[in-house]
């Protein structure tokens, strides 16, 4: 791609970003990301296809970015978390437009770098349980979710956490800390004292009425 594609194409990402992580993509606008973009709306359809296309891609790039910017080490759930943690608050953009693919895109199914993320560190805790580190109390799949909602319950982006003020960096600290225990503790090789065992089925629901 020429230098100059290149550049467009970087600049309707930025612009596409702001406004997907404000607006999700039902109420995002393609004459407010060309016109931020300074560039001709026409342009969007053949870089990107169509709106949808372009949030897609928007998010791809921001999974690559955490991949590289996020080092993940399974024997080490407890680091992630925190690191996770500090990505998750200096790029509340990306908590967003997160919450936007739930809601809006991902009954269409994940995307391959998603699938191809989520299966590399999924198999790595699994080898990881298998010689010990972490713990095998939960499953690969439960354990990487505790560590994605506890990494971002505290940011402001999160509708269902309770934010923490970025300006009071002693309460910032004990959210990282909070986060990080509480994943060592779920991801913990030692076996649970007696009556903290694992939560077995539901009870059956009684189908009698009430007298």
């Amino acid at each position: 791609m020429p230098r100059n594609a290149d550049a467009t194409r970087a600049r309707l990402l930025q612009a596409a970003t702001d406004e997907f992580a404000e607006h999700g993509v039902a109420g995002a606008r393609v004459d407010r990301i060309a016109r931020a973009a300074g560039v001709n709306k026409n342009l969007i359809y053949v870089y990107f296809g169509s709106k949808e296309q372009l949030f897609d891609a928007v998010l791809e790039a921001h999974l690559t970015r955490v991949h590289d910017e996020v080092p993940f080490t399974a024997q080490d759930l407890p680091g992630y978390t925190a690191r996770m943690f500090d990505f998750a608050l200096a790029h509340p953009e990306v908590v967003r437009l997160s919450s936007w693919y739930a809601l809006e895109r991902r009954q269409h199914g994940p995307s391959p770098t998603e699938v191809a993320a989520y299966r590399v560190k999924l198999d790595a805790i699994a080898a990881g349980q298998r010689s010990g580190t972490p713990g095998a109390r939960f499953t690969p799949s439960a354990l990487l979710s505790f560590v994605f909602a506890l990494a971002g319950a505290w940011t402001v982006a999160n509708p269902l956490g309770v934010p923490v003020d970025a300006s009071d960096p002693e309460r910032l600290a004990e959210a990282r800390r909070a986060a990080a225990e509480a994943v060592r503790l779920l991801s913990a090789a030692t076996p649970a004292a007696d009556g903290d065992a694992p939560l077995g089925p539901p009870p059956p629901t009684s189908t009698h009425q009430d007298a």
